[in-house]
């Protein structure tokens, strides 16, 4: 038997094909092989097309299948993970109407910012609605205002992998996880915020069914199967955001458990049982994939938007001659602390740790006799991992106490440096696991669909591949470097 994942980034669409028996990854592909464009008709604005997700998503599912060489009957589910916070929005025939406006876009803060103050700061951080910032609800405001005509055609407001569900099965669909990063849950009643939706005058029909995390969501139509020449009836029994995803894959179910990522954008993002919130909303709580009306499971969730995107962009303006391994060698050759250079990692849109600020990426300290290129590589890096040792300090004061951090080896985790100096900063051991979303939303589909009969069976063979133990000469020079970081940014 086997279980396929979708993993819908705003980079590329992942595929993974699992072996349910074995619990390994018989294949896995990714499209488009250079990075997804995202549209940014004015500053601050991102979007995509979802109709290019479908068919990156056929490209990549063609390249596993033709390289695994199985019999596609033996494939008995399908999951779903998706870049979280955006909206799609379809109309009565399910066309989509516009393109989707996607997690880093940041046109809608100042309607989320008037609705925190409107409903009341209380009442949205005590009910787990966060503060509505550039999530998924103020998006859909903005189209209201701003789009008036468009807004009047919306018959349903899915999220990316809503979409990709409804591409599946024909049916439009949601789930509470969903509807939570979207700042549309309420914790305390368990269901769809009715002081929200009153505030930005949306009507209630315009939220798709609510399905659970794990069940059977729909069957493959027979429409998708012939696009992805696979047989009907598949039964689509996952979906999740992609952090909540990212946790499950790493085996981060249970309270005090952490995962990261560190892509486009980073995540820090741990578990808890626990109602207990940032008053500031600096991060932010939404529900897990294992979350219940008795059992709370909350993913407490640290974002920052410029990560991976800062690496990717010195490589394409300052290191073109380079690819990411010879960066890393260029860089390593620079002590700790980066002989007092400091970058800001903070480009890609208004950062909910900075109250959703937006003070663009910068450098600090600057010297031309003393700074070469391979300083500013490694501060880069350092740079990025102090912005993830910020946030962590903000998530201590929720109970999310970081003394061991789970991640895949990807993207900036493949990185010595990134990886060494988040350990020797935060004091924690990290680590790395054989895994990626598009697995692990595989695992979740498997045993959404009852393939495997408990979350402990389909994760009884995930594999930890490597540990990184903080290293006690960095530290000093580290903690200074990050102390004089934290200082500059606070200036500012």
């Amino acid at each position: 038997m086997y279980s396929l994942g979708f993993d819908i980034g705003s980079s590329s669409v992942k595929v993974a094909l699992l072996d349910v028996t074995t619990g390994k990854a018989l294949s896995t592909a990714f499209y488009p092989k250079e990075e997804m464009a995202i549209s940014s008709p004015q500053p601050e604005w991102a979007e995509q097309n979802p109709a290019d997700w479908w068919n990156n998503l056929k490209l990549a599912l063609k390249d596993v299948l033709t390289t695994s060489n199985i019999d596609p009957s033996a494939i008995h589910s399908i999951g779903i993970s998706y870049q979280m916070h955006g909206l799609v929005t379809v109309d009565k025939n399910g066309d989509i109407l516009r393109p989707a406006i996607i997690w880093c876009d940041s046109r809608a803060v100042q309607y989320g910012n008037i609705a925190f103050d409107e409903i009341g700061k209380e009442h949205c951080l005590s009910h787990m609605l966060n503060s509505p910032g550039n999530f998924t609800a103020s998006k859909l405001k903005w189209v209201k205002e701003n789009e008036p005509d468009t807004y009047a055609r919306i018959n349903k407001i899915m999220l990316p992998g809503d979409y990709i569900a409804y591409r599946l099965t024909n049916e439009l669909t949601t789930t509470k996880s969903g509807l939570s990063e979207g700042i549309f849950w309420d914790f305390k009643t368990q269901s769809v915020s009715k002081e929200l939706l009153a505030n930005y005058g949306f009507k209630t029909d315009i939220i798709p069914s609510i399905k659970d995390t794990f069940e059977i969501q729909g069957y493959l139509s027979e429409q998708a199967a012939e696009e992805l020449d696979l047989p009907t009836g598949i039964a689509v029994s996952y979906r999740a955001g992609d952090q909540p995803n990212n946790a499950l894959s790493l085996n981060v179910l249970n309270p005090g458990e952490v995962a990261a990522t560190a892509g486009t954008s980073g995540v820090v993002y741990g578990v808890s049982d626990q109602l207990k919130y940032d008053p500031a909303s600096r991060v932010n709580t939404f529900a897990h994939v294992n979350h219940t009306n008795i059992d709370n499971r909350l993913g407490v969730l640290l974002c920052i938007n410029g990560t991976g995107i800062l690496n990717s962009w010195l490589r394409k303006n300052v290191a073109a001659d380079l690819d990411y391994v010879q960066m890393n060698c260029e860089a390593s050759v620079i002590e700790p602390g980066s002989n007092g250079l400091l970058v800001f990692p903070f480009g890609n849109g208004a950062e909910r740790v900075l109250q959703n600020q937006n003070p663009g990426a910068t450098v600090k300290h600057l010297n031309f006799n003393i700074h070469t290129r391979a300083h500013l590589l490694r501060a880069a890096q350092e740079g990025i991992a102090f912005s993830f040792m910020y946030g962590m300090e903000v998530m201590e004061q929720t109970g999310i106490a970081t003394k061991v951090i789970r991640a895949g080896k990807a993207n900036m985790f493949l990185s010595p440096i990134f990886r060494q100096t988040l350990a020797d900063i935060s004091g924690a051991t990290i680590e790395l696991y054989e895994t990626n979303g598009a697995l692990g939303a595989a695992r979740g589909a498997a045993y959404g669909a009852g393939l495997y009969s408990t979350l402990e069976e389909a994760f009884a063979s995930l594999e930890k591949v490597e540990i990184i133990k903080p290293i006690e000469r960095n530290t000093k020079s580290l903690k200074a470097a990050y102390k004089n970081w934290k200082q500059q940014l606070s200036e500012d």
